[in-house]
C-alpha cells in the first residue's frame, strides 16, 4: 500500500515522503491517525507541485537549522542529578532532561528530536546525543551529567 505521509513517523519517513507500507499498518494506524493518505494518481500530483513550491522555503530552514547546528557544538552542558555510590544516578537522565537544559541555554528542541546513544542515562559522565533540528540536519551533541553538590 503506497501511502504519502502527512506528519514526520519515526523510523518510516519523513512529512511529504512517499512510503510503501503493508495493508493493515497503513488502514488501521497511519490513515485513522491522520499521519497519512492514500497515494493517488492526483495525490501523487499535488504532492509533486507542492514539493516544488517548498523548494525555495526549505533551503532557508535548512540554512537555519545549519547556524543552530553550530551554536549547539559550542554549547556545553552539564546536567547535574543525585548520585549515590560508585556514580550510580537515582533515577535517570533521559531525552527531555536533556532538552530541559537546552531550553535553558536558549535552544527550544522537542524531546522526540533528541536521541541520547545508549537510551536513559544511569552513571555520571560524558555522554552523546543526536539532535536531528531537520531532515537533512543532524548534531552529534556532547554533554555531561554530574554530581549534584550537597
Amino acid at each position: 500500500m503506497e501511502l504519502i505521509l502527512k506528519e514526520d513517523v519515526q523510523n518510516l519517513g519523513f512529512k511529504d515522503d512517499l512510503v510503501s507500507v503493508k495493508n493493515g499498518f497503513g488502514r488501521n494506524y497511519l490513515i485513522p491517525q491522520g499521519l497519512a493518505t492514500m497515494a493517488t494518481p492526483s495525490a501523487k500530483k499535488v504532492l509533486a507541485e507542492n514539493l516544488r513550491q517548498k523548494a525555495h522555503k526549505e533551503k532557508k530552514i535548512v540554512d537555519a537549522a545549519n547556524k543552530i547546528a553550530e551554536a549547539l557544538k559550542q554549547l556545553e552542558v552539564k546536567i547535574t542529578a543525585k548520585v549515590g555510590a560508585g556514580d550510580k544516578l537515582f533515577g535517570s537522565v533521559t531525552n527531555g532532561d536533556l532538552s530541559d537544559a537546552l531550553a535553558k541555554e536558549g535552544h527550544e528542541i522537542d524531546k522526540k528530536y533528541i536521541i541520547i546513544k545508549g537510551g536513559a542515562i544511569k552513571r555520571a559522565g560524558p555522554y552523546e546525543a543526536d539532535i536531528r533540528l531537520h531532515r537533512d540536519v543532524m548534531v552529534e551533541f556532547n554533554f555531561e551529567v554530574v554530581a549534584e553538590q550537597k
